[in-house]
């Protein structure tokens, strides 16, 4: 049977490079499957889970954003931050989260400051919900 073979590259360094029979990642607009033979395509990709499975086996990462470069049999998933689900800090993350609420509320809707403080609570949300799926 035909193989994926999966990269997940952030700036810092690869995290992950292996075959799999799937990769599930967190498109722009929803999750999305690729299977071997798909045809190819570029994505971005909001925070949250990226699942690749290989048999019954699956490993989960959380993924903060990117891109994501498919072809018939590999997908490189260009990450802005990513880390494997279960070396997630939760308490770290809620705390982020707790900061991130506190500045907002001292800031005009339109401020800049309170939109990058909005993304940070939005990433940290689903960095908890990946944590949770493991």
């Amino acid at each position: 049977m035909a193989r994926l073979k999966v990269e997940v590259v952030t700036p810092e360094r690869r995290l992950a490079q292996l075959e799999a029979d799937e990769v599930i990642a967190p498109g722009a607009e929803g999750l999305f499957g690729v299977r071997p033979g798909h045809a190819p395509f570029l994505s971005l990709m909001q925070p949250g889970p990226l699942t690749i499975r290989e048999g019954s086996k699956s490993e989960l990462y959380f993924v903060a954003g990117g891109f994501v470069e498919v072809g018939a049999s590999n997908v490189r998933v260009l990450a802005d931050a990513a880390q494997p689900a279960k070396d997630i800090d939760v308490a770290a993350a809620k705390k982020r989260i707790a900061e991130a609420e506190e500045k907002l509320k001292g800031l005009e809707v339109t401020d800049v400051k309170a939109q990058a403080q909005r993304e940070l609570i939005r990433r940290e949300q689903k960095r908890v919900e990946v944590a949770a799926m493991k």
